[in-house]
């Protein structure tokens, strides 16, 4: 079972979830090397992207060996487990569901067949035609015994799936026709027996980065992951490009055109402050964030805290733009993060105290600017100003290093629904009372898009605007269980229900492309 990781801010109150991005990946090619370990390392730096399970693949140019659970990259792998991957080539993961319920099964990376041997894939991001790539699968392979068939409900086995192939074809080149296929998000991590392979969507609105070892080659999401197993960058993995690695070097091949359109919400909250996004620093980006909400967003306080640890950078740029002290009001326990340990009900009243508590010599008859990276549905903020007016504090003013998220991603974040954002129905001056705060300012969308020093046509804000630079399906063809099969439960008049497991997707007629020749099933 899963422990606390310590790493995320969001998660502070028992049941409340913020914003999460889909997972981490790596991958490395260096014969001579210890391969497990540099991915063991590499997800350990990428743990912040997912954490609900792990999971290593190697290849010694003969054969495929997998590793993977769940929980976090430390609770999933010791040094038996490791030592028992060898090889020079191995992909890694670390994973948060956006795609398929949290279970083995859906554990990365997959492993599928294909027609010269087996491939190991890691996916990061989120895609949109899912269902008609499901479709695609079973026309083409409908004896399929691959994870799909074993129960794994997302996308990234479908993937998996459509890159079985034909006799004729290598891998690489059966890669080359699909790829084309996939829309939305999508960082892929794959290999072979012999060769490693990434590649990119065509927007690249998730991060992948490229760097180079003394022996070898890196692959991540993030250059923070390069830096830990002391990786030199080399440049970012291009959007609509397919790398392959082997005993030849490196080569790229170009399966579709640039449309960049990266997430704007990397810069805001997810990746790690010490990564690189498109040649600007996170943590340079949040710190101008802060800075350009203190210019639009001024307040008369005493001092300027903000919410552990997301917060920090822009809280940093708040008080130096405004002159207004700097201080740590708010202490967080480190080793509690994530728990899946259900608090008792004398704990979940004290609610944010398991994870924050007020410093509250610090606070006591201070006016404080609270600073945060976003709101979400509004409970934490509101359990925050509630606790810091408890500890004393003289005036609580909020200020968000983001505009309001008043839509979903469909590109790789796991955010509530629209219905649950707590901006969609409610105006400014509406939230800042919901929260119960003295006021409320939110960073403007051109403050945040000039912070990251990008072209506003090359970012995605969708979240921001409801602009989606990926054309979406059918609302029913998008969510995040939309393989899963109900599970069924008896009720006392007899009757079936669908149980309190993962709620089933909502597209039924997918579910005869689920059965893959299975008899107990009409095809």
């Amino acid at each position: 079972m899963a422990g606390g990781d310590g790493l995320l801010s969001h998660d502070l109150l028992p049941g409340e979830k913020g914003p999460q991005d889909a997972c981490g990946v790596f991958g490395v090619w260096a014969p001579g090397e210890e391969v497990a370990k540099l991915s063991y390392f590499g997800l350990y730096a990428l743990q912040h992207r997912g954490q609900e399970s792990a999971g290593i693949a190697t290849s010694d140019g003969d054969k495929i060996l997998i590793y993977k659970d769940m929980g976090l990259v430390s609770q999933v792998f010791n040094e038996n487990a490791l030592n028992s991957l060898p090889g020079h080539i191995a992909v890694g993961h670390t994973r948060y569901s956006t795609t398929g319920a949290s279970s083995w099964q859906n554990a990365q990376p997959t492993l599928g067949s294909t027609a010269s041997g087996t491939v190991a894939l890691g996916h990061n991001g989120n895609l949109t035609n899912t269902a008609e790539l499901m479709q695609l699968v079973h026309e083409r392979y409908p004896q399929h015994d691959g994870e799909l068939s074993r129960g794994n409900t997302t996308d990234t086995a479908v993937v998996t799936a459509l890159l079985t192939g034909d006799l004729d074809h290598t891998l690489e080149s059966t890669a080359l026709e699909v790829l084309p296929r996939l829309r939305g998000a999508f960082c892929l991590v794959f290999m072979d027996e012999h060769t490693l392979y990434a590649a990119r969507d065509p927007q690249g609105v998730r991060p992948l980065v490229l760097g180079r070892l003394e022996r070898g080659w890196v692959v991540a999401s993030e250059t923070a992951a390069l830096d830990i197993v002391g990786a030199s960058f080399v440049r970012e993995v291009e959007p609509g490009e397919l790398i392959a690695i082997d005993e030849n070097g490196l080569r790229s091949k170009r399966f579709a055109s640039e449309k960049r359109a990266g997430c704007v919400f990397e810069y805001v909250y997810l990746a790690r402050p010490d990564t690189t996004i498109s040649g600007r620093g996170v943590y340079e980006a949040r710190v101008e964030m802060g800075r350009q909400l203190a210019r639009e967003h001024a307040v008369e306080a005493d001092l300027v805290i903000p919410t552990p640890e997301s917060g920090t950078p822009a809280a940093i740029g708040y008080a130096q733009a405004s002159g207004i002290p700097f201080g740590q009001g708010l202490v967080k326990n480190s080793y509690v993060g994530r728990t899946f340990i259900q608090p008792s009900q004398t704990i979940r009243q004290r609610g944010i105290k398991l994870k924050l508590n007020p410093l509250k010599e610090v606070i006591k008859g201070k006016r404080l600017i609270v600073v945060d990276d976003s709101i979400v549905r509004g409970n934490t903020q509101r359990a925050l100003v509630s606790m810091l007016r408890e500890a004393g504090a003289a005036e609580v003013h909020v200020r968000i290093s983001s505009p309001p998220i008043t839509w979903p991603c469909f590109y790789g974040i796991d955010f509530a629904s629209r219905a649950e954002l707590i901006a969609t129905g409610l105006g400014v001056d509406e939230v800042r009372q919901s929260i119960g705060a003295d006021s409320l300012g939110y960073l403007s969308e051109d403050g945040m898009i000039d912070a990251t020093e990008q072209p506003r046509e090359l970012l995605c804000t969708a979240c921001f605007t409801g602009k989606y630079p990926i054309e979406l399906p059918d609302a029913h063809h998008l969510g995040k269980n939309l393989l899963e099969r109900p599970d069924v439960a008896d009720t006392d008049d007899g009757s079936d229900a669908t149980s309190d497991g993962c709620e089933p997707g909502p597209d039924s007629e997918l579910e005869p492309l689920l059965s893959f020749g299975d008899p107990g099933r009409q095809e």
